[in-house]
């Protein structure tokens, strides 16, 4: 209470004197901080009931005033006396003992409040970074301390100083080991004591004692105190001694301690406190000093950190979760990870840890994506060494069959979530390995998991191959190459599926003015006019957005060609196996806007990769070579095959991955999936031929069930809605099976006819 007294007392006094000269009144209240340590006995008072607090505002305050009275860049007395009397150096020892109590929370404000304020760049002066790198040290060895708030608050500041300028990097990064050969521990503390040390810190850090001596006397005199600190706190460093076992166990790697403090904070349970140490990696990881990049993945645990903890908190999810629950949970952001389950009306089992799984991957998505090239790769490797290999791969390639499906729900979710180039490449390289040459029906299974994750697209579980399907049809959707060309095209590249034969005049197709006999004009027929000049792209646009062909791969009559594809494709299913016409809003039209705007994406995709405009000379292509389509392949066209007696979500599924596939603006997947004429070599298929003979299929089986054509129409219309659900129809399965067919077939052709125009246009 008398010391608060005190205080205000003093406040008064301050008011009503005479304003001083900035210098002296800043000299004036370092004194005054100095002298409480000469003059006072009791050491456990806590600091708020000294005037330490005000003083060292009242400091502040002088800086700042000081800084903007002169010019910009010039540096005041105030702030020559704070740097050569090595004012920082002495705050710092003084946080460090926490003396008085309290102390170590004043200091930490006062750094946060020197470097936030100022505009002049401090860090550069040795007697700025060497005092910060010090406190630095201090910050998270113990979590959940009183002065967590402060040192994040600091940390942070330092970091968006580096930010500023990333150069200052370099003063942070410090050796493992400092020399110790020249001196031992005796003998530093021996010549700190004929030194005349005013202070006397022990290790632990517990507190700073003064001595009553005729030298703290003279210290009260000549205010020598800074000087006095700053000599211990130098030999200590050069012991380089941590405060206690605990320490050695936090700060395992010594180089980087800014990044080593900032981990630790990630870990506080108070989650505002781990964002703001999120947020402060986040700017570490970004600086572009190479040297600063090697540190951090070479001589901290930032990648460790990362990965062990994705692997906990994956390791923490449920055994059996839906598949739903994983696909449509919202609210997954790393730095909004805040879920309360007494307020979620749609809460489920494991909906707190999938949350906090996910939100964790967005983290260390987002980290990568920020960083430094060199950064980026090593947390990306470690993400998938110690997290996708060493975790989740196990879990994949299990028997389960509900251990197989939550597991694929989570690898699905996870490949739709992810963003960082990166780290898509190192997931791609775990799900397909790294393969490139073409396959072989004997080496399918060279990559364990991509053979397994292939077969499970045809597992006798629907749900698991609908789950399986939908992974692939996102993971294409990645802008990375190696995602097709492993799955594709590199079993297409010599085009071995063809069977090379000169052209001759009797394979001519008769031709009636320019185009087949009874072909339709689709740039006249009506379906295509009615596009709304939203939907289509201009010229220009599809020039940008499409691979340039080449004069040799234009047919001498290319309308006629893209009309034969597209009526080849449309006249597939028979009449009497058509039901779309009866139904309005069903036409071919309607997937033209789609095939518009989605080839305009791929081809934005694939921009980069540099493909070739037409397809490789049939005269430079091994075509003896035995052709196989691939694995992937493989069980799509035998999942096509089986269309008719498979359930409609499994073939929906199916057909949504093959017109993925076809909108790929490569021209041997353009050729092989929509190019009805190709000479297939013996023994070959194509998608086209595949949907040959599932229509052959088709017409035998039309003729065993009677009422045919008003059954189809029947479950088209429940399909859409547009008919109530009544009694179960005869053949469910096959009718929905031809439904999907007739759209699919429409959907190809739309794909077809959007691609040539891309091709064709000036």
């Amino acid at each position: 209470m008398f010391s608060k007294f005190t205080s205000i007392l003093q406040h008064a006094v301050e008011a009503l004197a005479p304003s001083l000269p900035l210098q002296e009144d800043f000299v004036y209240h370092w004194k005054a901080i100095t002298h409480y340590y000469i003059e006072t006995s009791d050491d456990k008072a806590p600091v708020t009931d000294t005037n330490i607090p005000s003083h060292l505002e009242q400091m502040l305050d002088i800086l700042v005033q000081e800084e903007n009275e002169r010019e910009s860049g010039e540096t005041g007395p105030c702030m020559e006396y704070l740097l050569h009397h090595k004012i920082l150096e002495t705050l710092y020892t003084l946080g460090k003992a926490d003396c008085p109590p309290g102390m170590k929370q004043q200091v930490l404000s006062f750094y946060t409040k020197l470097l936030g304020r100022i505009r002049q760049p401090l860090l550069p002066h040795i007697n700025v970074h060497r005092p910060v790198q010090k406190l630095i040290r201090l910050c998270g060895e113990v979590l959940a301390t009183p002065t967590e708030n402060e040192e994040i608050q600091f940390l942070c500041i330092v970091c968006a100083k580096l930010k500023q300028d990333p150069y200052l990097v370099n003063f942070f990064l410090e050796n493992k080991l400092k020399a110790l050969a020249s001196k031992s521990t005796a003998s530093l503390i021996a010549e700190d004591m004929q030194k005349g040390q005013d202070f006397v810190a022990t290790d632990t850090g517990q507190s700073v004692q003064l001595e009553e001596t005729g030298r703290v006397e003279q210290a009260k005199r000549e205010t020598d105190l800074p000087h006095v600190a700053d000599g211990l706190s130098t030999s200590l460093d050069e012991l380089n001694l941590p405060s206690s076992p605990e320490a050695l166990a936090v700060h395992p790697h010594g180089d980087y301690n800014l990044v080593n403090s900032l981990l630790n904070l990630t870990k506080s349970p108070d989650g505002r406190i781990a964002v703001k140490a999120c947020e402060g990696l986040m700017l570490l990881v970004s600086l572009p000093e190479p040297a600063a990049a090697k540190c951090l993945t070479q001589s901290t645990c930032l990648c460790e950190l990362l990965t062990d903890r994705l692997a906990s908190l994956y390791k923490a999810l449920p055994q059996s979760m839906d598949p739903l629950d994983i696909e449509t949970v919202e609210g997954v952001n790393w730095g909004l990870d805040s879920y309360s389950h007494k307020e979620d009306a749609s809460a489920f089992p494991g909906k707190r840890a999938l949350i906090s799984f996910l939100s964790w991957f967005d983290y260390c998505d987002q980290l990568i994506k920020e960083a430094q090239k060199t950064t980026a790769i090593a947390m990306a490797n470690s993400v998938r060494d110690r997290f996708f290999v060493g975790v989740m791969e196990p879990q994949l390639m299990q028997t389960s069959e509900i251990g197989i499906l939550t597991s694929t729900a989570l690898l699905h979710r996870i490949v739709r979530q992810v963003t960082s180039d990166v780290l898509v490449h190192e997931i791609v390289c775990f799900i397909l390995g790294v393969q490139r040459e073409p396959e072989t029906l004997m080496d399918i299974n060279r990559h364990p998991l991509r053979h397994r994750l292939i077969e499970h697209c045809d597992h006798i579980s629907d749900e698991i191959s609908i789950m399986t399907l939908r992974m692939f049809e996102h993971l294409l959707q990645k802008p990375d190459e190696h995602i097709l060309y492993n799955l594709v095209l590199r079993n297409l590249e010599e085009r071995n599926y063809t069977e090379y034969k000169p052209p001759c005049q009797e394979d001519k197709d008769v031709v009636e003015n320019g185009q087949i006999a009874g072909a339709v004009d689709l740039e006249e027929d009506p379906l295509f006019t009615d596009l709304s000049p939203d939907t289509m792209l201009s010229n220009q646009e599809w020039l940008s957005a499409s691979p340039t062909a080449s004069p040799e791969h234009l047919k001498s009559d290319g309308k006629t060609e893209v009309h034969k594809i597209v009526n080849s494709f449309l006249c597939l299913v028979p009449d009497e196996a058509k039901s779309s016409y009866h139904v309005e809003g069903t036409g071919y039209d309607t997937y033209l806007r789609d095939a518009h705007r989605q080839f305009r994406d791929y081809c934005g995709i694939c921009l980069r990769w540099d493909w070739p405009g037409s397809p490789k000379p049939l005269e430079k292509c091994n075509l003896e070579a035995s052709f196989f389509e691939g694995h992937f392949l493989k069980v799509l066209f035998d999942r096509m095959g089986r269309i008719l007696d498979q359930p409609y979500d499994v073939n929906l599924q199916v057909t949504s991955v093959l017109s993925k596939l076809s909108l790929f603006p490569h021209p041997h997947i353009h050729e092989y999936l929509l190019d009805p004429y190709i000479n297939l070599a013996s023994g070959c298929r194509s998608l086209f031929s595949v949907i040959v003979r599932v229509v052959g299929d088709l017409m035998v089986r039309i003729q065993r069930i009677p009422d045919f054509t008003p059954k189809l129409l029947l479950v088209r219309k429940r399909l859409l809605g547009l008919e109530p659900e009544g009694p179960i129809v005869d053949h469910m399965t096959l009718l929905e099976g031809v439904i999907v067919l007739e759209e699919f077939c429409k959907e190809l052709a739309a794909i077809a006819f959007v691609k040539y125009h891309a091709s064709s246009t000036p």
